[in-house]
């Protein structure tokens, strides 16, 4: 009766544990499963800033926080020449699509495959994202740059092209 008791005990303890942490629902980029983008996944960081890192349940993917601020995908096709602002950050540039603000969707440029970030601005600093995603984010191949980059802030309006 004791074994039986604790037994149950064990396993409701394992149930709320389960229930505390969150899994995040993504779907898959449609180049996930590259080998690229596993060496990506393992060196996104624990934390960006006070946001946790959170399960997925897609491969090549990341979250942080509880709710999520920061959604996190790798596998995607390279994107064309664009006229959408273009930050380098920790030798990284990326595209920064403000047209869902106060999210920010910025996605890599001159890598294949890319990588895409979608950050909650109001509750993460964008430069911050993309500076703990920085060293991930660089283990994607080289294949081209922005031609006018900007090095400082991804939240300014200002648009330099891209090639």
């Amino acid at each position: 009766m004791i074994r039986r008791l604790v037994a149950v005990c064990v396993l409701a303890l394992a149930t709320v544990a389960a229930g505390c942490t969150p899994t995040v629902h993504l779907e898959p980029a449609p180049s996930a499963d590259d080998p690229i983008c596993a060496d990506v996944s393992v060196r996104v960081p624990d934390s960006i800033g006070e946001l946790s890192r959170v399960w997925t349940d897609a491969q090549a993917t990341a979250a942080w926080g509880d709710p999520s601020a920061v959604l996190f995908r790798c596998g995607l096709e390279s994107p064309a020449p664009t006229t959408l602002q273009c930050v380098t950050v920790g030798g990284v540039d990326w595209i920064v699509d403000d047209s869902e603000s106060p999210n920010l969707r910025m996605t890599t440029y001159g890598r294949a495959p890319a990588a895409q970030v979608y950050v909650d601005s109001t509750r993460a600093v964008s430069n911050d994202v993309l500076s703990a995603l920085s060293n991930a984010a660089n283990m994607l191949p080289k294949v081209g740059e922005c031609t006018a980059p900007d090095e400082a802030d991804p939240d300014a309006t200002e648009a330099p092209h891209t090639d």
